[in-house]
């Protein structure tokens, strides 16, 4: 678990933050927007950072930092040389020694000291006017010197200003006035000095090039612009050429020349062939800066491309093309032969010479190079030689600057970034190879244009005071310095006698109101200049505030911050700070004041909070503000995230749990590697965890989990590492190529954090099996060369698979082929047999060789075979298959057969002799004599006699008995005729016969059976298996109708086996784990129910019912009586029935349904003829009884069973029977349950003779029978 901590403050909605600042609004006491990403001026805490906004803004920002961090060493080498430029000089400076002392000894990250010291530059800066006071104009924007468009656009030439009253602009071109009145295409922007040239109306862009100057004027003063120099790109086209092949030596060096167009800005060049397929670069072949193609030495294989330079123009987003180049190369050895490529000294292979370094650029054995400070030094060697040579660089005198020095190019170019004076001396480059070694040294110098030591700042004096202006440089050569005013050389400005200049200093002296000016400061040498502007403003300004009243400042409890104050006045005004309206002035201990206003706080605690007011003076008055200040709780996370290592598909939880400020909003996000998560499907994302489901490759990284709020943020990161499998081993190379073996060698990708334990090594070949790849061999995955053994006459290809615990790689590339020579079969083929397919023939059949077992071309084999017992000459025939059949051959008769492999270099060895025999024929007889021996009821014993092996005519499998139940012995039951078998492997005289019926008569054939089929049937025996005990009971029933009794019901048994004599029936009553004593009934063969009068409503019962024949008893079906009725429901059903609410709805449906009643019997009684055409689902038949207005009478349907009633065999109507429906309730008929014996309630009538004449039976005769239905 890796842990950051980032801790700032930032304000709320109508709140203000913290204060963060730039590099001016420290010293202008001006409050800085809470927009600002980061405060430059927060101090650096131990291992802390503490920013003075929140992290949702500065996150970007910091990560960048972070990331930059080694890059930005070079601030510590300038951060004394800026500080002392940055010392005040006079009163003041004492108050920031302590600050600087801390700030070395803590020794943050080089950004921090950065911002550090852009604080301490802010702090101790000038004052800036308020806008709405009168001041000369200030440059706020323009173009960059070297200012490059594009020509396709329009040019924009920016120039802004800003001063009181607002200045005017104008423009010189080449030095001279630029009249843009004059030039319609020219325009300059409203309040602004920008200038706007627009093309669409036609003209040339090349036509207004030249060195522009902004002025801005007021009536104060005049402020300029950079000289601009203005350029318009281009991308010339390339010289059409016709180039020649280039003729070169194999093994000689080589350069092709690019020579681009002349672009501005200079095109970037890259090679590629004329197909767009770029050119492989490496030690031997590589492009230098100038843009050409280096060829340490050419080889036969350059020959396969061309080359063709390519240049891109930047602003024209083009890509110009040069004619390609085409090679032939010379050699001593024209085929490019694999088995050459792979060799361990391909020169000497080849047949090229070997020869020392020497170098191609730059040329001779020394050479100097100039460099500005600040630029990127590049220096760069490019050898040939055979073999091709490496390149070293070294420093006389010293070690290379590792901090900024880096390689480049295959190690031909040394790039030192951001060059200083130290970086100055003599380098040089060493080629080496085994011939020998050669060096070039390099002379650098380091020159510089001019940089700011002290640039001239704006200067507000009050009317009297003194001050001065001070400009100073340096450069190399040492630039010089000098001094405008307004635009106009100082020589040439009126004399002021308050004013002197003292080489890089101007000094004012009792300055009056006449003194304002804008001053210009131009230092410069051979490599470039800098224009600063300071305006002189005499003004005469009591104290005011800038910021508004009354500003809420939260801040985090122990961190440093700072309280701002901006203020405005001339004479500068002295600024005291207050605590709560009371007590002296706050400066000192935990308190400092910086001269521009702000009150630090070096370490905020509880009793901090609370109002401070700040009082600026001056000898025109005094002016206040407050800022009230509230401390907050940190936002600590104190249950962090921990690593972890998942396999792919696994799940896995980072926890994150964090204490807070309650008065703030809490927000948790997280990051992976320094980047917004983002939450897809497999993740879900809780306020105190981070889930991730089915963990694949792409989620390895470091997770950030990000507690933050209004005021300032946690951070815990941890990495998770994702077992995956390994990726997939790459440029395979053969060597020590040898007839039967050669070696294979790999470098193996990235086990994904697993070690690879294994490597199987594959290979395919392109004769027998083409695409087909073959596991060869497998070795330990701490190998990744090894020597495989090969067989004769295969062009091998090979690939390698990696191994670990995840599972396994995708297969490398291919390697290259390689073919091994050829030799006669050293092995024959398997799996020879010799089988009849038909009676007079036999069918040899074998496993065909493959690839690795051939051997050599047009591999073939020698097929032998002759009859065993006769010993025959043999017979054979050569088959390029894998089956031979023989025809004409006896039934059933022994061969010795033999199968040897042959190609076009010899035989292979002797094979061993193989048994086949020829096809078989039906068996010529069946087995005699047969006896049956009755078993049991459902088993027979078989007796036989064996035929005769020459009647077999082939291999004996089995002796078969065929039967079939021909009838029952019981009258009137059908049984199925259908044949069935009983198999007797082998030679045997005997078998049994199982799983037949009882009571039955069967009939059974045998057979004798070989590899052909069935032989003829023996003469058909007759048998009768004794009466047998019978099946179970079928739909054995119990139901319950009431509390009292108990019916049973059942089926006669589907297999009776035998003639019923009778049921037995054991049934005994249960509660719980209590048994009661057992009872038996028995029952004559014809009865199929029982009722049982119950002992008491509570018990169940389990009843077991068995039918009986003489042999005993069968099987037994097993039923339990079903639950007694819930008691605690029984009890609730009649609490409810008290109740008052449930009397009166129940009266109310009562009432309902006999208004209901009413108007059915009316609508009954008015004929009973209604019109139902369209409520038939089928058409009317000429049966249907119809009256003539298509009315069918119901009358005729009052007599119907009703739907769901049956018609009992003496034609009366029953109704069908319900374990749900009651008897009259009225007349004291036992009512009946449901199974569970829950009383449903009364709803029919009794069934009386009259019910059955109409179906007003179905219905309720009394409102207490519907209320009792409805229930």
């Amino acid at each position: 678990m890796r842990r950051l901590a980032v801790r700032g403050a930032a304000g709320d909605a109508g709140e203000v933050a913290a204060p963060a600042a730039d590099s001016t609004d420290c010293a202008r006491g001006r409050h800085p927007s809470p927009r600002r990403l980061i405060d430059l001026c927060a101090i650096w805490d131990p291992g802390v950072f503490l920013p003075a906004v929140g992290w949702k803004r500065a996150s970007g920002f910091a990560r960048r930092r972070l990331n930059e961090a080694e890059t930005l060493n070079s601030v510590r080498e300038a951060q004394l040389e800026l500080l002392e430029a940055a010392r005040p000089r006079g009163p003041g400076s004492r108050e920031r020694g302590p600050v600087l002392r801390m700030a070395r000894q803590q020794q943050p990250p080089p950004w921090v000291h950065a911002a550090f010291l852009l604080c301490l530059l802010s702090l101790s800066g000038a004052i800036e006017i308020p806008m709405d006071l009168s001041q000369p104009p200030t440059i706020t924007k323009q173009s960059v010197k070297d200012h490059i468009v594009d020509p396709r656009d329009n040019i924009l030439i920016e120039c802004e200003a800003k001063g009181n009253p607002a200045p005017s602009f104008h423009w010189t071109r080449n030095s001279r006035f630029f009249n843009i009145a004059k030039d319609p295409r020219v325009s300059m922007r409203r309040r602004s000095g920008t200038l706007v040239i627009d093309f669409r109306s036609g003209g040339r862009p090349e036509e207004y090039e030249g060195e522009y100057q902004c002025f801005a004027r007021n009536k104060f003063g005049t402020a300029l612009s950079n000289r601009i120099r203005l350029q318009v790109s281009k991308s010339p086209l390339w010289p059409k050429e016709n180039l020649d092949p280039v003729v070169v030596q194999e093994g000689a060096p080589l350069t092709l020349q690019c020579n681009p167009p002349p672009g501005l800005p200079s095109p970037v060049i890259f090679w590629m062939s004329s197909s767009m397929e770029p050119i492989t670069q490496d030690k031997r072949v590589s492009q230098g800066h100038n843009g050409d193609l280096y060829f340490s030495n050419v080889m036969l294989q350059d020959m396969q491309t061309d080359y063709s330079c390519n240049a891109r123009f930047h602003f024209t987003h083009t890509i110009q093309q040069k004619n390609a180049f085409t090679l032939k190369v010379l050699t001593n050895n024209p085929y490019n032969d694999s088995s050459l490529r792979n060799h361990p000294d391909i020169y000497s292979a080849r047949g090229v010479a070997e020869r020392t370094p020497s170098f191609m650029y730059p040329q001779g054995t020394a050479s100097s190079q100039m460099v500005l400070r600040g630029m990127d030094l590049v220096l760069e060697c490019i050898a040939s030689g055979v073999p091709t040579p490496d390149i070293a660089w070294y420093k006389k005198g010293g070690d290379l600057p590792s901090d900024k020095a880096k390689f480049e190019n295959f190690n031909k170019a040394l790039r030192i970034t951001n060059v200083s004076e130290e970086d100055s001396g003599e380098y040089f480059c060493l080629a080496s190879n085994k011939m020998g070694s050669i060096r070039h040294t390099i002379s650098v110098r380091v020159k510089a244009a001019p940089y700011w030591l002290d640039e001239p700042k704006n200067l507000i004096l009050a009317p009297g005071e003194d001050g001065r202006l001070v400009c100073r440089a340096n450069g190399n050569p040492k630039p010089t310095v000098q001094w405008m005013v307004n635009g106009e050389p100082l020589q040439s400005a009126p004399p002021n006698p308050n004013r002197e200049v003292a080489g890089d200093t101007i000094i004012f002296r009792d300055t009056q109101i006449s003194s304002r000016a804008v001053y210009q400061c131009n230092t410069s040498n051979e490599h470039g200049y800098l224009l600063a502007n300071a305006f002189v403003s005499v003004l005469d300004v009591p104290p005011r505030m800038l910021s508004p009243r009354n500003q809420l400042i939260r801040v985090i409890l122990y961190n440093r911050t700072r309280l701002d104050c901006p203020f405005f006045g001339s004479p500068i005004p002295t600024l005291r700070w207050f605590k709560n309206g009371q007590g002296s002035n706050l400066d000192g201990g935990n308190y400092h004041v910086y001269e521009n206003g702000s009150l630090e706080i070096k370490m905020i605690r509880k009793e901090d909070q609370g109002i401070y007011t700040c009082v600026a003076t001056n000898i025109l008055g005094k002016a206040e503000n407050q800022v009230r200040l509230e401390v907050k709780d940190p936002t600590r996370i104190y249950r962090m995230p921990e690593d972890q290592v998942a396999k792919r598909g696994t799940t896995v939880q980072l926890e994150c749990r964090v204490k807070h400020d309650p008065s703030l909003k809490l927000t948790v996000s997280w990051l992976k590697d320094d980047e917004p998560l983002y939450i897809g499907n497999r993740m879900k994302k809780e306020d105190d965890s981070l889930t991730i489901f089915g963990v694949a490759e792409r989620d390895q990284g470091s997770y950030t989990c990000v507690a933050s709020t209004e005021l300032d943020q946690d951070l815990a990161k941890a990495y998770l590492t994702v077992l995956g499998r390994p990726d997939r081993p790459r440029d395979l190379e053969l060597t020590d190529l040898a007839e039967r073996s050669v070696r294979l060698t790999w470098i193996p990708g990235d086990d994904n954090n697993s070690p690879i334990t294994d490597y199987v090594v594959q290979f395919e070949e392109d004769q027998f099996q083409p695409g087909v790849w073959h596991d060869h061999s497998k070795f330990p995955g701490s190998v990744n060369s090894a020597v495989l053994q090969l067989s004769p006459y295969v062009n091998y290809q090979f690939r390698v698979i990696a191994i670990n615990e995840v599972g396994s790689s995708h297969p490398s590339l291919p390697s290259e082929r390689y073919r091994t020579s050829g030799a006669p079969p050293e092995s024959n083929p398997a799996d020879v047999k010799g089988e009849g397919t038909r009676k007079n023939n036999m069918e040899i059949t074998w496993t065909p060789m493959n690839a690795t077992s051939a051997f050599g071309p047009n591999l073939r084999y020698i097929v032998k075979w002759r009859r065993r017992e006769t010993r025959e000459t043999w017979n054979n025939v050569t088959v390029w298959g894998s089956r031979y059949v023989v025809g004409q051959t006896p039934v059933y008769v022994p061969y010795e057969i033999r199968v040897q492999a042959e190609n076009d270099f010899g035989k292979g060895p002797e094979p061993d002799t193989v048994i086949g025999y020829s096809g078989e024929d039906y068996p010529r007889a069946a087995p005699t004599d047969v006896k049956i021996r009755v078993l049991n009821s459902t088993a027979i014993s078989l007796q036989w006699n064996r035929v005769y092996p020459d009647t077999v005519q082939g291999q004996l499998r089995e002796y078969r008995a065929y039967y079939w139940r021909e009838s029952s012995l019981l009258k009137n039951l059908w049984v199925s005729q259908k044949r069935q078998q009983a198999s007797f492997p082998g030679d045997r005289p005997r078998g049994v016969v199982s799983r037949l019926f009882p009571y039955s008569n069967y009939k059974l054939e045998m057979v004798v059976v070989n590899g052909r089929g069935d032989g003829p049937r023996s003469e058909t025996k007759e048998f009768t298996t004794p009466e047998g005990v019978p099946s179970a009971p079928r739909r054995f029933r119990v139901r319950q109708p009431n509390l009292e009794t108990i019916n049973l019901e059942w089926d006669h048994p589907e297999h009776p086996n035998g003639i019923l004599i009778g049921y037995t029936l054991k049934y005994v009553a249960f509660n719980g784990t209590k048994l009661g004593k057992q009872i038996v009934e028995n029952f004559s063969p014809n009865q199929t129910k029982f009722t049982m009068q119950r002992a008491d409503p509570v018990s169940r019962y389990r009843f077991t019912l068995s039918a009986r024949t003489q042999v005993g008893s069968g099987e037994a079906a097993t039923e339990e009586s079903p639950a007694p009725p819930n008691e605690a429901y029984t009890n609730n059903q009649a609490d409810i029935a008290t109740q008052g609410w449930f009397i009166g709805l129940m009266c109310a449906i009562a009432l309902l349904v006999l208004i209901l009643l009413i108007v059915c019997f009316i609508k009954r009684s008015r004929g009973g003829k209604y019109p139902v055409r369209e409520k038939k689902d089928v058409p009317l038949g000429p049966e249907d009884p119809k009256e003539e207005d298509g009315s069918f009478d119901y009358s005729d349907e009052d007599n119907k069973p009703l739907q769901g009633s049956q018609t009992s065999l003496d034609g009366t109507i029953k109704q069908q029977e319900s374990d749900d429906s009651l008897v009259d309730y009225g007349e004291g008929g036992e009512g009946q349950f449901n199974e569970d014996g829950s009383f449903i309630g009364q709803y029919t009538v009794k069934k009386d003779k009259e019910e059955t004449e109409g179906n007003e039976s179905s219905e309720a005769t009394s409102p207490v029978n519907a209320i009792y239905s409805l229930a």
